[in-house]
């Protein structure tokens, strides 16, 4: 009887063990496959929320999130992380970027990415064209100088040039060393007197010789 009985019991010990290792398995694996990492972005935030990684309070798991190469996350957890983030205003789409590294397995790690659209109103302003400047008219101011051109034609009217000469001779107050005995040149108002005088003179002296061979020849 007692050998009937033990033999009973090893079967029973076999199916006990068998069945607690077909549990253990089971809720293993449920517990590996509640893994549940839910995250949602908007224009103006970003939501993480991980649920059902086991472990309980004890922090083996670890999450990150990045905007732009910029770390708004970096923290480690048990069973489950929530969270909820301000995204800064922004003219731009945010790049974001999330990272959970599971305890339990390399196959329950998550490596996403998402974009934050810029919300509306805040887009970035387009720059206004700058009106361009029309310069005031130029008025011509009229040229002091003489116009060089004849009226009614193209034609320029020469220019008088001035011409390179000596000096005017100034006449000169002190008298001339030749004095009065320079010959008058031209006529005067007494050559006639002169010329009469002269022809007196010849007269008179012709006569004089006339009268003197006549004389003569009287007395021979």
């Amino acid at each position: 009887m007692t050998v009937f009985n033990r033999s009973l019991r090893r079967p029973g010990a076999l199916i006990a063990v068998a069945a607690a290792s077909v549990l253990g398995v089971g809720l293993s694996a449920g517990t590996a496959a509640a893994h549940t990492p839910n995250w949602t972005v908007s224009c103006s935030s970003v939501t993480v929320d991980l649920k059902a990684y086991g472990h309980g309070d004890n922090p083996v798991n670890e999450v990150s999130l990045t905007a732009d190469g910029a770390s708004l996350i970096s923290e480690k957890f048990g069973d489950k992380f929530s969270k909820t983030l301000e995204i800064a205003k922004h003219s731009k789409p945010v790049e974001l970027h999330l990272v959970v590294k599971a305890a339990d397995g390399d196959q329950y790690n998550v490596d996403q990415t998402k974009t934050s659209e810029v919300c509306p109103g805040d887009e970035e302003p387009t720059p206004t064209p700058t009106p361009t400047q029309t310069p005031p008219p130029v008025t011509e101011t009229p040229s002091e100088t003489p116009s060089t051109t004849a009226p009614g034609t193209t034609t320029p009217i020469p220019t008088e040039e001035p011409t390179s000469s000596s000096p005017a001779s100034v006449p000169s107050s002190q008298p001339s060393p030749a004095g009065d005995n320079l010959a008058e040149t031209g006529s005067s108002s007494s050559t006639p007197i002169i010329a009469g005088a002269a022809a007196v003179v010849l007269v008179a002296g012709a006569g004089i010789m006339w009268a003197a061979r006549k004389r003569r020849t009287a007395q021979g």
